[in-house]
Formats: C-alpha cells, sequence, structure tokens
C-alpha cells in the first residue's frame, strides 16, 4: 500500500517534524512518502497532487493554523478517493475526536496524542491486517454506523527509542528552512492557556542521542534548529550539558534557537552564555503579563524581578538575540492594565518584543472557564479571543494596532535611536507613543495598504510634523542615520543632503590615504579603492548625530560631521553596519 504523510506548514521554510517522527519510526515496515504544502498553496494544487500520487492511505498532520484548508481538502479528496483511506493526527484533533468525526464524515481514523506507537499500530492493522481495531489505544475509528475512541494510550516512557527524524542525506535541502528539533517532551508547569499543560511530567532524549543528532546538524552547516522543547532549561544538567556540545563543536553558521525560563538561569549558566559565540544562540522568553492576580488566574509562576535581571545581564552580553512574548487577552488584564505590562518588558529592551493574542485552545484549562471570564472568542482555528469581561473588541482592535506598529518600527529595527529620541524627549511610557503613533496610521488610512520600506521612515516624520515637536531638523537626521544603518542604499528625497560638489573627490582621497584605511578599515588594506567603495558609505550630517544618540536629552547644537558607514560584517545580529566619525 502506498501511505502518504502530509501536512500544510504556516510558511515554506516550516518542516513539518511530526511527519519526520511518524516515518522513521516505521519506514522499516511500511512504504510512505513524505510531501509537504503550506497554507498558502491554493487548495486545488493541493488535492490535485495528492490524488495524482495515488495513495491508498492519507495522513494529515493537523494544527490550528492549517486545520481548516485540511478539512477542506479532506472532504473532497474523499468525493474522488471514495475507498482512501484518510487519517488525521495532531494536537487541533485529539481534544474532540469523536465530534469531529461526527460532523467530517471523510475522516476515517484519528491518533489522539502522541502518535508513533498508536500509528504503527494502525498502520499493522491496515497494510498488514494485524490485530483488532478496538485493541490499538489512542484512536478514533468508525465501524458500522458507529464512532468509536479506544483508551488513551500511555506516553512512550524511553524516547531514545524514537529513532532520528530526519534523513540524513537529505539535511542538505533544508539549509534555507528552520529545522525542528526536540531534545524534551512535555513541561514542568500548568499554564492553563497551553495544551502542554495537558500531559503532566517531563521526558527526555538520552543526552548522547541529542549530541549525536546535533552533531548531524552542525555539520551538515543548516541554517537554523528550533528547539520546540517547551522549557529547554527546566533541567539544568541537560541544557547545559547540550549547549556546551554545542559550543565546543561550533561551525560558525548554524544558530540554535531555544524557548527558556529566564529566572531558572543561574550564575553558572550566565557565566557560560557571556562566552559563547555571537549569532549562535536566541532565546524566546514567554512574559505574556507582569500582573500578578492575571498570572495566578492561569497558573503561570514568574518571578518578573528576577526574570528582568537576568534578561538584562544577557543583554549586556550582546551576542544572544532576545525574544520577549505577551499575551493580551488575559483574565483581568484591561486595556490599561496590558500598556502597563507592555511598559515593563519594552524597558528590558529585547531584540524582538511579540505582541500576541489569546487563543482560546482546544483541551486548555482557560477554555474550560471561558464561562467564568465571559470569553467571546472566533469558532474557525486558531480560536482567537474577541473580547471577554476585562477587555472590549474595541480595545482589542487598537491592540491589534498598536501590535503592527511594534512590528514595523521596533521588531524592523530600522528605526532604533529616532524612536528612542522621541521616547526619551516627548513620553513617559513606551506605550503611550505606540498607542498614538497606531491612532495616527489608522487616521491616515496607512492600514489600508501594503508599503515599503521608505514609506515608513517618512511616516514617522510626519508624525514628528504633526506633533509639531521642536527640533525637527534634528529628528531628521537622527532617522536619516537609522536608514543608513540598514544597508548601502541611496537616500529618499525627504531626508535632508548636505554634501558638497567635491564630496565624492574627497572621499577617494580619504580612502586613498594607507593611514585611514588602516584606523577605520584595516580589513580592507589590499583592496583597490574602487572596490572599498563598494563596501562603505559616507555621509554628511548637519549635527553630531553620535553624541546626539549617546544623550538623547542634550540640547543640540549645530556642528556638522562626516560617518563612515562600513557594511560588510562578519554577523549582522545586532547591527547591519559599523560606523565611524571621519575628517573629510
Amino acid at each position: 500500500m502506498k501511505i502518504l504523510l502530509t501536512t500544510l506548514n504556516s510558511k515554506y521554510i516550516h518542516t513539518g517534524l511530526a511527519l519526520r517522527y511518524l516515518y522513521s519510526y516505521c519506514k522499516e515496515d511500511f512504504h510512505m512518502t513524505i510531501e509537504e504544502y503550506t497554507i498558502n498553496h491554493h487548495m486545488d494544487y493541493i488535492l490535485g497532487e495528492i490524488y495524482k500520487g495515488g495513495f491508498d492511505i492519507v495522513c494529515f498532520s493537523c494544527y490550528i493554523w492549517n486545520k481548516s484548508n485540511t478539512l477542506k481538502i479532506v472532504r473532497n479528496l474523499k468525493k474522488v478517493c471514495p475507498n482512501l483511506k484518510i487519517i488525521l493526527g495532531g494536537p487541533e484533533v485529539s481534544f474532540d475526536a469523536v465530534d469531529l468525526m461526527e460532523k467530517e464524515n471523510a475522516i476515517d481514523y484519528i491518533i489522539v496524542g502522541e502518535g508513533e506507537e498508536t500509528f504503527k499500530e494502525l498502520m499493522n492493522f491496515l497494510v498488514n491486517k494485524k490485530g483488532e481495531i478496538e485493541s490499538i489505544k489512542g484512536i478514533a475509528y468508525r465501524k458500522g454506523n458507529g464512532i468509536f475512541k479506544t483508551p488513551d494510550r500511555e506516553l512512550i516512557k524511553d524516547l531514545g527509542s524514537i529513532p532520528f527524524p530526519y534523513d540524513i542525506d537529505e539535511l542538505d535541502e533544508y539549509k534555507n528552512k528552520i529545522i525542528y528539533y526536540e531534545s524534551s517532551r512535555g513541561c514542568p508547569y500548568n499554564c492553563r492557556y497551553c495544551l502542554s499543560s495537558t500531559i503532566k511530567g517531563v521526558r527526555f532524549f538520552p543526552l548522547d542521542r541529542v549530541k549525536c543528532d546535533l552533531g548531524l546538524f552542525l555539520e551538515k552547516k543548516v541554517k537554523q534548529v528550533k528547539f520546540v522543547d517547551r522549557t529547554f532549561n527546566v533541567k539544568k544538567s541537560h541544557s547545559l550539558e547540550i549547549m556546551k556540545y554545542i559550543v565546543e563543536n561550533d561551525n560558525g553558521y548554524t544558530n540554535f534557537h531555544f524557548e527558556i525560563t529566564a529566572d531558572l538561569l543561574d550564575d553558572e549558566m550566565l557565566t557560560f552564555l557571556s562566552n559563547v559565540r555571537e549569532g549562535l544562540f536566541q532565546f524566546e522568553i514567554g512574559v505574556q503579563t507582569t500582573c500578578d492576580r492575571t498570572m495566578k488566574s492561569i497558573d503561570r509562576k514568574v518571578d518578573f524581578h528576577m526574570l528582568s535581571k537576568v534578561v538584562r545581564r544577557i543583554s549586556s552580553f550582546r551576542n544572544i538575540h532576545l525574544h520577549l512574548d505577551l499575551i493580551a487577552g488575559l483574565p483581568y488584564e484591561d486595556f490599561n492594565r496590558f500598556k502597563k505590562s507592555f511598559d515593563d518588558v519594552y524597558v528590558l529592551k529585547p531584540e524582538k518584543l511579540q505582541l500576541g493574542f489569546l487563543k482560546l485552545l482546544k483541551g486548555s484549562g482557560i477554555r474550560k472557564d471561558k464561562d467564568i471570564h465571559g470569553y467571546i472568542f472566533k469558532d474557525e482555528p486558531p480560536y482567537e479571543v474577541l473580547e471577554n469581561k476585562y477587555i472590549s473588541y474595541k480595545d482589542i482592535l487598537k491592540l491589534k494596532m498598536i501590535e503592527e506598529m511594534v512590528e514595523i518600527f521596533y521588531n524592523g529595527n530600522g528605526f532604533q535611536n529616532g524612536i528612542m529620541y522621541i521616547l526619551e524627549n516627548f513620553y513617559d511610557k513606551p506605550s503611550d507613543f505606540y498607542h498614538q503613533l497606531a491612532d495616527f496610521w489608522e487616521e491616515k488610512g496607512y492600514h489600508h495598504i501594503a508599503h515599503g520600506k521608505n514609506k515608513y521612515y517618512e511616516v514617522l516624520l510626519e508624525f514628528y510634523q504633526k506633533n509639531k515637536w521642536e527640533n525637527e531638523e534634528v529628528f531628521n537626521e537622527i532617522l536619516k542615520f537609522d536608514y543608513l544603518m540598514q544597508g548601502k542604499t541611496s537616500l529618499p528625497k525627504f531626508f535632508s543632503d548636505i554634501k558638497e560638489k567635491d564630496f565624492q573627490k574627497r572621499i577617494h582621497e580619504f580612502l586613498h590615504k594607507e593611514e585611514n584605511v588602516e584606523e577605520y578599515l584595516s580589513k580592507y588594506k589590499t583592496m583597490p579603492v574602487k572596490q572599498i567603495i563598494k563596501k562603505v558609505y559616507f555621509e554628511k550630517f548637519q549635527y553630531d548625530i553620535l553624541e546626539i544618540i549617546k544623550n538623547p536629552n542634550r540640547k543640540p547644537v549645530k556642528n556638522e560631521i562626516t560617518v563612515l558607514f562600513d557594511y560588510d560584517l562578519d554577523r549582522k545580529i545586532f547591527a547591519k553596519a559599523k560606523y565611524y566619525k571621519v575628517n573629510i
């Protein structure tokens, strides 16, 4: 029999880890094929490709981002292939398997929970006609006119029995994709908005096995390995040993992403982290809220004071990209209290600040308590909250606009000094700035269409002008500096341009002097000037922009300078250019 394992990823760069686990666990016994699509593919294309494959069994991995589209495919696939066996699995179908099968006649089986052992037994039943369907734990199935569910399956105790999920010979194909990997399953916490809380305890893959797997990724120089461990550093001996192995075998290219709990990092771990290569690790830290009452209501235990202390210390290392998360729509947190959480996290200056919205996932504790807090949420995946007793839909919409501003003007990393200047001089709270910027964005109708990079700089200038703040000329210069820090390019007309006619001639004269190249651009000293010119940029400013950036509160004084930008950096994790004040 021909068996297809498939899913719809949210982006092309993603890979389906669950499919590869099933494949590696059963590849010695069955003929299987993995095909991945994305939610951006046309449904007719996916339907046609699966149909042309002539499969006997098709298995879909289901998540909140792909369930709706998957069901559309399943319904139509069954129409054109009525004898086809269709199996669904994954977190999005595990908590209401029987109800779903009653609504969707095209589904033949659903695997509930952890899938490797269940899938193998089900394939033996369907392909080799071994055993009885009733004896397979962890499935929902059709029999006659009825739909039945067997008892839940026990979790796999020895995770080392699960083979390496990736085909070693195909790792070269993942150079431009994210490799998902796990060194543990489960979570020690019981956060009521998260599905991980439904599985008690944490199980670990053997360390020798993990090191062997990571060695393959390092050998093949994959771009990024994203650990999906819910709390990677829950067991210090486990996480530290893994990170030490990565450091010792660093290939200078591969990046590793971890979800961590910051307040669990002790001095030994922090001292170790202070010496890792820039860009080797990136950490995602779920703050979610800084409201004590809210944290208590969702059974979340975070010492925000300790978290802040750890985040600041890691930030001081300037080697690890930090991504901090907040969730809007949690119990007891109204619009203004959420802004307080935003301000608390913003001052920590992470490289990325993710403003997300609560999703009432099937099986989660908070969904069971939906009536207590008056939750109104979308019936369709991802079940995002619309409002509750504490925050209205109007306020949720405003937070979504603020989220867009944060994504563009903070996470975009192209406006750092301009926004810092505004915040230092005109606002007490960062949330008020993003709130007013969001109002301005919406009033101007900019949310109706997509914009290019240059438009964002122009909008920020417009916003500054609209508020009639002083030192507009200075702000234009700061924003011009931010713009040039992003890469070698020509300047838009809305930036000031004060270069003299002989400026290019003086640049060449500057670069022809060996002492200048030695002082600022020593790595180019054997390179002809015409080649150096391609890697650098010179720009004149009416003010000493570097001093203003250091001291945004100081009264600016006109003092014309020239800044040299060097864009040929080995690492561009925290900045895309080096810069120097030079005399030309």
